[in-house]
């Protein structure tokens, strides 16, 4: 971001250019803040000959003549002419004038009102070597485009003024594709009968012809490309630095003191989010997190006590409502026939195992996009959503969810490492502290805790112990975790979204008993990981050869980069795959084929057996009477001999190297 910022500082402090730069960038991307935050401030810092920089920012959102072009330019200028409206700007820190007050000195220029009679200093106002011109928003102007640009170039290449364009050029290639489509779809038909190629039977269908006509008739990116060559020197691509803007989206926030600690701990949440959404529109999300404001606020109010993992789900909530509704991803209805939880969930199930309209798959695609690695019991508020799709606050529903909630999720009944691990830690009350530390060091020691919130726990305890809070020392508080994590690793899970679940951890720093820990967990999450793609492989491959239909849909599924074939004995998968169709044998070697070149590097590990299972073949073809299936296990051989060879080792025709399985 920075060598964008030098680079168009560059620019502006050119001696002499005849030219203008463009920055592009999809809506809502921050390019305006960009300008405003990054830009703009560098601009008017800068001398040039003695001179103080100038920038005249100008919005074309709206304009539909260029005569208001001129006098928003002429407004903007009015403080260069005008030292009573200039001081008082510089008194009041206001950097730009506000557009009813454009109006209303736009009218008092029309009927001759002069603010202090003051003499217009010309020489000032002539003056074009210190003044940058910023034109923004150029794709959703009511004018012409090609006039615009012919307009601004008469700045950049008669004046030599410094001038910045911020537009989509992607939304402005299709408004000029798009506009008047009507009358370009009449005229062209109209000339596509004249030419009496309108029912001529041809090998194009009817509307490709017309798109054709209307493209060489009106073919105004043309125009736009040539106009952009002479006046554009240079276009910069805008991607923003989002946990900079996010930051600086948060800081509106301050005046709330939980409101800002919950969302600046909870920044990861908020990125992942807005990252899921899968568009680039930063203004949606300022509005989400406003919204989630209004939550946030009538939660603490109402239900002070709502766990933090309750609030951490409406904040996702909020966010992914907000882009589904608000980026035109779907229509509002989607979620309007949903009424609680509960039905939410029970489409999720139903969905699991029929999806019989749009409305079950497009819920079971929000869920697995937006909850994706996050655990929450309670997903959907409706509260939330009527507030997002129709601005009104419901209090009646709110309190029916919340009494849900607290009957679903009460922290009276939660376990007590629960407690710790979904609340802060200073909301529990001192009598309750020290009988729920030592239920969770009991939990620990049996091993009734997942290996991932074991880690977590760790945090908080050394965070407890640092603080006096507790009487353990480190000592024997970390021999507890490390034997309790042997013990929960023989029932625990494999967690594969670590960082996402420490990212949770909000006490403490990283110390060398914290890494102690995790490098334990590690070394048990791999056994984990081991364990659970062996049972998945034995799963998997049980399919063949009387449930193909399965094999294939679970290995596409969840084996195309997956070294699965390190957790089945080679012996066995041979023997399965001998008993397989031909068909069917053809079909597993192709997918291996595809696999290798789409995911060479995740299934390296599982060489070594691959190696192995081309031997046994061989062995078992060698020699034999051909038939279609030695045939085709044959072909099999070799097209294994190719997946080898693409990791450059030699293993065949019985030698036997080890590959490396790092």
């Amino acid at each position: 971001m920075e060598d964008l910022v030098e680079s168009i500082l560059d620019y502006v402090r050119s001696d002499y250019t005849d030219y203008a730069i463009m920055i592009n960038g999809e809506w809502g991307s921050g390019k305006t803040y960009f300008w405003n935050h990054k830009i703009r401030n560098k601009i008017e810092s800068m001398q040039l000959n003695g001179k103080q920089y100038t920038t005249i920012y100008m919005s074309l959102y709206g304009i539909s003549n260029l005569e208001e072009i001129s006098k928003k330019i002429f407004i903007e200028t009015t403080q260069l002419m005008d030292k009573n409206l200039k001081r008082y700007m510089q008194a009041n820190n206001q950097t730009t004038i506000p557009e009813y007050a454009k109006t209303g000195l736009d009218m008092a220029n029309f009927f001759g009102v002069t603010q202090n009679g003051d003499r217009i200093d010309y020489e000032e106002f002539f003056s074009t070597d210190d003044k940058v011109l910023c034109f923004d928003d150029l794709e959703r102007a009511n004018v012409d485009v090609i006039d615009i640009l012919g307009y601004i170039n008469n700045f950049v290449e008669h004046d030599h003024i410094k001038t910045i364009i911020i537009c989509n050029e992607k939304e402005l290639s299709t408004k000029l594709k798009s506009s008047n489509l009507e009358m370009k779809t009449f005229i062209a038909t109209y000339l596509l009968d004249k030419e009496g190629d309108l029912d001529k039977i041809g090998d194009k269908p009817m509307v490709e012809k017309i798109q054709d006509t209307i493209e060489y008739v009106f073919d105004k990116a043309n125009d736009y490309e040539r106009i952009k060559e002479k006046l554009i020197g240079e276009t910069f691509e805008y991607a923003p630095e989002f946990t900079y803007i996010i930051n600086g989206l948060l800081m509106r926030y301050e005046s709330n003191e939980d409101l800002i600690r919950f969302l600046r701990e909870n920044t990861g949440l908020i990125i992942s989010s807005f990252n899921k959404s899968g568009t680039r529109n930063l203004r949606i999300l300022k509005h989400a997190l406003n919204d989630f404001r209004k939550v946030y606020e009538m939660v603490s109010k109402y239900y002070p006590n709502t766990n933090n993992r309750v609030l951490q789900t409406m904040l996702i909530f909020t966010i992914a409502v907000s882009f589904e509704i608000k980026a035109g991803k779907i229509t509002k209805d989607k979620f309007v026939n949903i009424q609680s939880n509960e039905e939410y969930k029970s489409i999720l199930v139903s969905s699991r195992v029929l999806l019989t309209d749009n409305r079950q798959f497009y819920i079971k695609e929000f869920d697995n996009n937006y909850y994706y690695n996050f655990k929450a019991e309670y997903r959907f508020f409706k509260f939330i959503e009527i507030y997002v799709r129709t601005r009104i606050f419901d209090m009646k529903v709110f309190k029916q969810n919340m009494e849900v909630i607290i009957n679903t999720v009460d922290t009276d009944k939660l376990p007590g490492y629960k407690r710790l691990l979904t609340e802060e830690y200073w909301k529990i009350n001192d009598d309750q502290f020290e009988p729920i530390i030592e239920e969770v060091l009991s939990d620990v020691k049996q091993g009734k805790i997942q290996l991932i919130d074991m880690v977590k726990l760790f945090a908080y305890f050394s965070y407890f112990i640092k603080k006096g809070l507790i009487s353990y020392d480190m000592k024997t508080i970390k021999n507890i975790f490390i034997n309790g994590m042997n013990v929960s690793s023989l029932t625990s899970s494999y967690c594969d979204n670590v960082e996402e679940e420490l990212a949770q951890i909000t006490v403490g720093e990283v110390n060398s008993d914290i890494e102690d820990i995790l490098k334990h967990f590690n070394q048990l999450n791999v056994q984990l990981k081991d364990k659970m793609y062996i049972e998945k492989a034995d799963e998997i491959f049980k399919c063949i050869p009387m449930r193909m239909e399965v094999f294939y849909e679970r290995f596409d599924k969840e084996c195309m980069d997956v070294p699965i074939f390190k957790y089945y004995d080679v012996f066995q998968m041979f023997q399965r795959i001998s008993c397989a169709s031909n068909e069917d044998i053809v079909t597993i070697k192709e997918k291996l084929i595809k696999r290798v070149n789409e995911n060479k590097d995740a299934i390296e590990p599982e060489m070594k057996n691959i190696a192995q299972l081309k031997q046994l073949m061989d062995d078992y073809t060698k020699n034999k009477e051909s038939t279609i299936k030695i045939v085709m296990l044959r072909e099999f051989s070799k097209d294994l001999e190719y997946i080898l060879s693409q990791y450059k080792t030699s293993l065949f025709s019985g030698k036997k190297e080890e590959i490396n399985e790092n």
